[in-house]
């Protein structure tokens, strides 16, 4: 059968298992779930949360259709009156998260799920794939506008990234975390994201003159001519463009850059500068691309390359250097009891909490405290109701808002998370209730 990515059936088998147990022996009390990351990657000084809105929708429309309950009895692994109690599950329980585009850091939860068990367990799995993909591009992307900033940064992603919807919700990502648009086209019409676009080396090649390939796609492009100038020798198709730019004028025609992707960006950046300004092309505007993040950025900024703007693919899409999140979706609370895993190595916090960031010289972020939900502390609480009752608190949050939370969240950072070197960890502290409660279940005491 054909699934859509909206499918109940897109789990992990566990869940389903998990969920019948709990059928069998009528376990269905209210549970919460918070979703975590338990440790910075080496490369990260701070994460961004992202993903938010598609988690949401996932939870409006989870359901499973007869096709899917059809597929699940064929498996011969569940009974009957199990499948039926699946016919009308829906989800009805809360949200509370941080807004995408909000700054965390380790320990502090993101999304925390309070819903009857099956429903709050059934969720996990699809949840933290949407999550924690756009979290991991959106931390980069956020790095890479830090390297760059004030510069247009283009998403050029879409070829490599690892399939339809990685391409599609990496694009979303990053526009999120700061980039200026995508070259995806379906990105930039599904999320109103702008969209730009140049020329590949093919279409040179398929060309006699290389001059006469600019004149053509200027004369087709006539709004948006950006020229390729690396097929062949870079600071020769930058003259080309020099002469040709009075004869295109004449109709009418301005080009509007130049795309490097290939060799020493910054040095054919230097000269192809040169070259456009000395033959009255000072408008014209610099594009570069080709395997480029965050650090190849720094390093053309340091250089005081004349480039104006970057396409920025493969590395950013995929997060190359920290491609994946030590990120968990864990049971806090059961029943009204707190509940804490003490497995070595993943210990986890018991109890529902609440994040609260505090606030130094010039709106700075100073430090945070993780907290017991019942807990209230001075500062920024980052938990916010999103869902209630399996409806939305609020319309759904407008991509530009959460791209302008991100903008203020990077803007307060302090300087020592804004670096791309991981020197001076982000203060995060625990309250004295959290460690009491959890110091009280490991001793097998009662919860206060």
């Amino acid at each position: 059968m054909k699934l859509s990515p909206d499918s109940a059936l897109l789990t992990d088998l566990y869940e389903l298992t998990m969920l019948q147990a709990y059928f069998d022996a009528g376990m269905n009390e209210t549970a919460s779930f918070e979703l975590f990351v338990r440790a910075l990657p080496m490369q990260r000084n701070f994460m961004m949360a992202a993903g938010l809105e598609q988690v949401l929708d996932y939870l409006e429309r989870l359901r499973f259709t007869a096709d899917e309950l059809s597929a699940l009895s064929k498996t011969g692994r569940f009974p009957t009156p199990f499948l039926r109690s699946l016919e009308h599950l829906r989800f009805t329980g809360d949200v509370d998260a941080m807004r995408e585009g909000t700054v965390f850091f380790p320990d502090e939860p993101i999304i925390r799920i309070t819903a009857p068990m099956r429903e709050a367990q059934l969720v996990e799995s699809r949840i933290m794939n949407l999550a924690h993909f756009e979290t991991v591009v959106a931390s980069k992307a956020a790095r890479c506008v830090l390297a760059a900033p004030d510069k247009l940064l283009v998403d050029f992603g879409l070829r490599r990234a690892h399939g339809a919807e990685a391409a599609l919700l990496s694009a979303r990502a990053a526009y999120m975390a700061g980039f200026g648009g995508t070259a995806t086209l379906a990105a930039g019409l599904a999320f109103d994201i702008p969209v730009y676009g140049t020329m590949a080396h093919s279409y040179v090649q398929a060309y006699t003159d290389e001059a006469l390939a600019f004149e053509a796609f200027a004369r087709s492009q006539p709004a948006n001519a950006t020229l390729l100038i690396d097929t062949y020798d870079t600071e020769a198709a930058a003259r080309k463009v020099v002469a040709l730019a009075p004869l295109l004028a004449r109709d009418g025609i301005a080009i509007h850059g130049v795309r490097i992707d290939s060799g020493d960006l910054a040095e054919h950046a230097r000269r192809v500068r040169r070259i456009l300004d000395e033959g009255g092309l000072s408008a014209v505007t610099i594009f570069a691309s080709g395997n480029l993040d965050e650090y190849r950025l720094r390093r053309l900024m340091a250089d005081q390359a004349p480039i104006d703007a970057f396409g920025v693919g493969t590395r950013m899409n995929t997060s190359s250097d920290a491609p994946y999140l030590d990120c968990a979706y864990k049971l806090v609370d059961y029943a009204g009891e707190p509940r804490r895993k003490r497995s070595e190595g993943k210990a986890t916090w018991p109890a529902c909490k609440a994040v609260y960031r505090l606030r130094g010289p010039n709106d700075a972020m100073a430090g945070d405290w993780i907290t017991l939900a019942r807990e209230r502390r001075d500062g920024e609480p980052l938990l916010e109701p999103t869902m209630r009752d399996g409806k939305r608190c609020a319309a759904p949050a407008t991509l530009q808002s959460s791209r302008d939370h991100a903008w203020r969240q990077l803007r307060a950072l302090p300087n020592a998370q804004r670096t791309l070197d991981v020197d001076e960890p982000y203060p995060v502290a625990v309250s004295d209730g959290l460690r009491e409660l959890a110091r009280r279940l490991d001793e097998g005491l009662a919860p206060n």
